[in-house]
């Protein structure tokens, strides 16, 4: 923390200056615009891919009989996995008060928002007619028609929505205090007025942060069940239907695990890029890498204990369809994506066993990097092996993307990065406020020290 040298006071102004200055003088204005062309193409390939699917309707995708869930669940599921590491490292360490998540929170979990937004737009469009989605919500209406509240489809709508406006409010909450300070800050009317308007009127004073403490932890408090509850529920979409491969109860626990690991190696990847580009070596430093690290790895020990458990339901209930699947995982026509799955997400991974690894930035982004390939892979997997070859042999087909998929796909990778490039360019990117309550916490233990050193 060399810039951060001087007294505390001149440390904590050094922070707010830091950090306030990225969106009103950003320090790389020339790799913004490259990234944000690139997020723009995909974004325009998003609205193309999605007015022909509007235009034809859904049978421009790859998608038959038995094969009638394809690439646009497995994303659905995909995106809203990456969304779950930002609500754990913002709202569950906030309550176990691990103040070393203040370096990682912000852009954690604006990445957890974009993602949730990603993940569902999938089910609406994956809808015959996407412009009645609000069927699934219970309102009164003259047809008296209501959704089944038996099935997991209508929980899924209700979890995603409660996931996604918990994640708005949670987001917003936080940043206010940062967003009144580049207010303060700011030197164009214009840049005062936009930040004024979205401070919400903060002044800082003990009432405000009274509020805002009860506020945020509150939000906290509700946002740490969703991490559990939304996968969980998803996977019961799975596991509560008689298809081979997915009836296991192991289920629930290994969705969740697996939707913390690939989030974790995207915030890795996150860490590691905005570092870089906006040189905030003295914010975000070699122990928030060489921590993101061990959480990748330890979720991903974890995700690993879930195929071991599932391979071994499989081989002690002796059934001969589960066997079957089991069987075309590992050598039928989809065993590019089983074995992807196991050599992306976990030869790469032992690496991080080292330390010098978990801090060198460039291995730990490739890592992570084959992480979220990998997890692709895997529910690529988990839906397409389970499904090309039903209870009847008539009814066996095999499933292969279209051209429409993969743009939707490439196009929904834009519809992340755009708003995504769009916070890091405007609004603060790490929480200013509690990167100077971990600073007094250091003081504070740093003095307790030499106390105890004195009477020693």
């Amino acid at each position: 923390m060399s810039d951060f040298a001087g007294g505390t006071p001149d440390r904590y102004a050094a922070v707010t200056q830091e950090i306030t200055s990225i969106p009103l003088r950003f320090p790389a204005p020339r790799g913004w615009w490259i990234l944000f062309g690139f997020a723009l193409t995909l974004l325009l390939t998003f609205f193309v891919a999605a007015g022909v699917l509007f235009r034809y309707g859904v049978g421009v995708w790859g998608n038959n009989i038995p094969v009638n869930w394809g690439l646009a669940i497995s994303n659905y599921i995909w995106f809203l996995g990456i969304g779950h590491a930002g609500t754990l490292i913002s709202a569950m360490l906030l309550l176990l008060g691990a103040h070393w998540r203040n370096a990682l929170n912000r852009f954690a979990e604006a990445m957890t928002l974009f993602a949730v937004i990603c993940a569902g737009l999938y089910p609406i469009l994956h809808l015959g007619r996407p412009w009645l989605f609000y069927w699934m919500a219970p309102y009164p209406n003259t047809m008296t028609v209501w959704p089944q509240f038996k099935s997991p489809l209508a929980w899924d709508f209700f979890a995603v929505l409660t996931y996604l406006t918990v994640s708005v409010l949670f987001w917003f909450i936080g940043i206010v205090p940062d967003l009144a300070a580049t207010r303060d800050r700011a030197r164009t009317r214009g840049q005062q007025v936009f930040y004024g308007l979205l401070a919400l009127g903060w002044r800082g004073s003990a009432r405000h942060w009274t509020r805002w403490q009860q506020a945020y932890r509150l939000t906290a408090a509700i946002a740490v069940p969703l991490v559990v509850s939304v996968h969980s529920e998803i996977s019961l979409l799975f596991a509560a239907g008689p298809i081979p491969g997915w009836a296991s109860t192991v289920f629930p626990p290994y969705f969740v695990l697996g939707a913390a690991f690939s989030g974790f190696a995207v915030v890795a990847m996150i860490a590691v890029v905005l570092r870089h580009a906006l040189g905030l070596q003295d914010l975000v430093r070699e122990r928030h890498l060489d921590l993101l690290g061990i959480f990748l790895l330890a979720t991903g020990l974890m995700t690993t204990y879930g195929y071991w458990a599932e391979v071994f339901d499989v081989l002690y209930s002796g059934e001969p369809q589960e066997l079957g699947t089991l069987q075309d995982r590992i050598s039928g026509a989809y065993a590019w994506s089983y074995w992807g799955a196991v050599i992306a997400n976990f030869l790469p991974l032992q690496l991080l066993w080292f330390r010098s690894i978990r801090v060198s930035p460039i291995p730990l982004f490739l890592i992570a990097l084959s992480v979220t390939i990998g997890m692709w892979m895997e529910r690529y997997m988990l839906l397409v092996t389970s499904l090309y070859r039903d209870w009847l042999v008539s009814s066996w087909g095999e499933y292969h993307a279209s051209f429409w998929e993969w743009a939707l796909f490439a196009g929904m990778i834009g519809v992340f990065l755009a708003p995504f490039l769009l916070f890091v360019r405007f609004l603060p990117v790490v929480s200013a406020f509690e990167i100077k309550e971990t600073l007094a916490q250091e003081e504070r233990q740093q003095e307790a020290d030499e106390r105890e050193a004195s009477r020693a």
